[in-house]
């Protein structure tokens, strides 16, 4: 399954944000990740479908939005109004999950899972072959520049299994602490979408960081060109 890297824009610089996506682009970037945040359901307040109409404009990246919200329900219409690619909930806060893929999906919008560290991979056996996405948060949300937790790995490993099981070809992601030393781990362990946010965005040259994390997820070894 062909790999792709997701910059979070988290950690971009918001008065230099089409400029910073632009950069990623160039580099090879494959999806950019937008983290919405509501200061409930994570510790942390960010932006919301206004800045995923802009970054429509900006872009030709798919627009990869992480709903870390409560009642994510309420505000899907307005992310699929405002251009989102692929939208993911979280089965935590979820409660008919499979209805809210649907909606999602009777949209022409790809739909995604996540589940937080703490949260076993086995809540997600009964809905995984219903997904186009699932998220392994490897930090707990709600921060960038997170130090990576690499018990999340195992998940990653028995997502492959469910995977390979039901033969449903969903995208494995993995978001927290991705740079160039645990990117080579994480895929190793079968992850297929790379979610990195300070690592891209706090280097000196964006489009050159990239372009070095994109050759990283080609070649499975932590060098740079």
């Amino acid at each position: 399954m062909k790999k792709y890297l997701a910059p979070s824009i988290l950690s971009a610089d918001f008065l230099q944000l089409g400029n910073h996506v632009a950069a990623t682009e160039a580099g090879g970037a494959d999806f950019i990740h937008c983290d919405i945040m509501d200061g409930h359901f994570v510790p942390n307040l960010t932006f919301g479908p206004m800045v995923i109409k802009a970054l429509k404009k900006q872009t030709s990246l798919p627009l990869d939005v992480h709903l870390m919200i409560e009642n994510p329900d309420a505000l899907i219409p307005e992310f699929i109004s405002a251009g989102a690619d692929y939208i993911t909930v979280h089965q935590e806060e979820v409660v008919h999950l499979h209805r809210t893929l649907q909606s999602i999906q009777a949209k022409g919008v790809k739909a995604g899972v996540a589940i937080n560290p703490a949260t076993p991979v086995s809540t997600l056996e009964c809905i995984a072959e219903f997904s186009d996405l699932i998220l392994i948060m490897s930090v707990n949300p709600g921060f960038g520049g997170q130090k990576f937790i690499h018990q999340t790995l195992s998940k990653v490993e028995k997502l492959v299994e469910i995977r390979e099981k039901t033969g449903k070809q969903f995208l494995i992601e993995i978001d927290g602490g991705m740079n160039e030393q645990t990117i080579p781990l994480a895929l190793k362990s079968g992850v297929d979408v790379f979610v990195a946010g300070s690592a891209v965005f706090d280097a000196p040259d964006i489009m050159v960081r990239s372009r070095e994390l994109k050759n990283i997820i080609s070649s499975g070894e932590a060098i740079f060109v």
